[in-house]
């Protein structure tokens, strides 16, 4: 009679001989072909989200095609952009921040992509400081910590009259037609390029149809690098409403520097501050001074940490 140990023996061996004749469904490990992958996080800020990575972390340096396969929606992560940060080389500064579009385009600021990169920095030991200085396209931003989620970011001056709008007067102000309408708009500087648009009302205001007359807004002539748009409403004293549609984006749940450019354009028609504007994704607070100095405060949180694929990672050297 078979003991239990030959029995466990005799189906061990059956096993064996059993698989080596069915065919293998996927190859065998490749040792030697795993790394140690690009490490990430996702991020995001009243629903604008983008993909954080380290410099030190990337294999090869960050392109148009590179940045819109990592942040595509089927075959990416799905991000509305990317933040590389890195050490600055200028001392003073924690690090240096670059914002890339979805098309591969580099934005010169993000308010929602600056307050995810502040509040990573910090929780990943960057930095213990309350406030600090970080270099971007659009020169020096000091954020202030206020908690675990929140943060002040001191934006620094508006400007009414930039390269961004040529044509434009002192005061910023203009007009243009676009998709079979004309706005009255102002052109507002804020590290990027914004054009804020007021219209009468809430119902007004929801019934735009943004995806058909943002992209001409966009790219119009007056605004020979592109710009972000901004229409909004106010809803009390203080208090307004907007719907933004971002230059390499499109309609985003908000945009911080779109909040900013909203509420330049309230202030400038003789409201108080601070505003607080209400868009798709929350609320942002922006302070408007006397001289258009600009403060926003805001939250932001981690979503997920993830680590690219061999494959992808592959994938990405090939694209040029």
């Amino acid at each position: 009679m078979a003991t239990d140990a030959s029995r466990r023996r005799e189906a061990a061996a059956e096993l064996e001989n059993h698989d080596t004749r069915l065919p293998r469904r996927f190859p065998a490990p490749d040792r030697a072909r795993e790394t140690s992958g690009v490490k990430f996080e996702k991020w995001q800020a009243l629903g604008n989200d983008y993909l954080i990575v380290e410099a030190a972390e990337l294999p090869f340096a960050l392109t148009p095609a590179r940045v819109r396969r990592l942040c595509a929606r089927h075959v990416g992560i799905d991000s509305d952009g990317l933040l590389l940060l890195e050490p600055s080389e200028e001392p003073g500064f924690v690090a240096r921040l670059r914002i890339f579009n979805p098309d591969g385009s580099e934005a010169e600021l993000s308010g929602n992509g600056a307050r995810e990169a502040i509040m990573y920095l910090r929780r990943r030991g960057w930095t213990s400081a309350e406030t600090f200085a970080l270099l971007t396209a659009a020169g020096e931003i000091r954020p202030r910590i206020t908690s675990d989620t929140t943060c002040t970011v001191d934006m620094g001056r508006a400007k009414l009259r930039s390269r961004d709008f040529p044509t434009g007067g002192e005061d910023g102000a203009g007009r243009l037609e676009a998709a079979g309408c004309e706005w009255s708009f102002q052109h507002v500087s804020i590290g990027n390029p914004q054009c804020a648009i007021a219209v009468a009302g809430p119902d007004m205001l929801a019934a735009l149809d943004l995806p058909a007359l943002g992209p001409p807004v966009e790219r119009h002539e007056l605004f020979p690098h592109r710009t972000n748009v901004s229409w909004w409403t106010e809803l009390e004293p203080g208090v307004i409403r907007a719907r933004i549609f971002e230059r390499g984006v499109g309609e985003t749940l908000s945009s911080g520097t779109g909040a900013t450019g909203a509420a330049v354009a309230y202030v400038l028609q003789g409201r108080d501050s601070p505003v607080t504007v209400r868009l798709d994704g929350g609320e942002l607070e922006v302070e408007v001074e006397e001289d258009l100095h600009v403060n926003l405060t805001g939250w932001a949180v981690p979503v997920y940490r993830g680590e690219l694929s061999d494959d992808l990672i592959e994938e990405l050297h090939a694209t040029e």
